[in-house]
């Protein structure tokens, strides 16, 4: 039985969260702020976390933040606003994704199933990935380039991860969108660019890594075959 917590400061929100993740048989925690969010994240294993973003004692983006430094346990982020700026943020600090409030409990029961069925699917994997001198690992999410450890954002790691782990397979952007989030993403498919941009001014630092991600006009992007091959 998968194990998640739910952490908001609305207690009809968490309660009939709760109530749905038991009924997808879910062990499922609950916390009403940031830092007993915590406490329950230090004393217990999850598979997943929902997390609200506007709570006491510590925010949701604070919350995630500190999870990041020793977990990449999936995170849902919850939003009451939905600005673009706060969506923004989370994905930069780690979550996985979003949902806004009001929302539909039903997607996002079906977003967590998602989630969990993709990590249930990497789980089979084998764990590192090495391509000429750089090296991914899926167990720790730790990427290196001769060696040296590059530091890259979860869904980062994980575009990269998708695309060289497929070496010259074309994805479109859709494609991207869909097996990064796990289900049909109802925002803009430029979400996949601005990541690609980000993530070649990381891969740029290093001699010959300017140019590993190829951009397919009108179609999307693939990992460039290695020149030895």
């Amino acid at each position: 039985m998968n194990r998640i917590l739910i952490a908001d400061d609305n207690e009809d929100i968490v309660n009939i969260l709760k109530k749905f993740a038991e009924k997808e048989n879910l062990d499922a925690d609950v916390a009403f702020d940031g830092q007993q969010a915590l406490d329950m994240f230090d004393k217990n294993n999850y598979d997943l976390i929902l997390l609200d973003i506007m709570m006491p004692k510590k925010d949701g983006y604070e919350v995630c933040k500190t999870i990041r430094k020793t977990s990449m346990v999936p995170i849902i982020m919850i939003t009451a606003k939905g600005e673009d700026y706060e969506k923004i943020m989370g994905l930069d600090l780690g979550a996985d994704d979003y949902i806004v409030k009001p929302f539909s409990v039903a997607e996002v029961m079906a977003r967590v199933r998602a989630i969990l069925r993709r990590i249930e699917k990497k789980s089979g994997q084998n764990p590192a990935l090495v391509i000429d001198s750089m090296k991914l690992d899926l167990d720790s999410y730790t990427f290196e380039v001769d060696g040296q450890n590059v530091d890259l954002t979860k869904k980062e790691f994980e575009l990269l991860w998708t695309l060289a782990s497929n070496t010259g397979k074309v994805y479109t952007r859709e494609n991207l969108l869909d097996s990064l989030w796990g289900y049909d993403y109802y925002g803009d498919s430029r979400t996949v660019d601005t990541h690609v941009k980000r993530l070649r001014a990381k891969l740029a630092a290093f001699p010959g890594l300017d140019d590993v991600i190829k951009t397919i006009r009108g179609v999307g992007y693939k990992f460039k075959e290695p020149d030895n091959k």
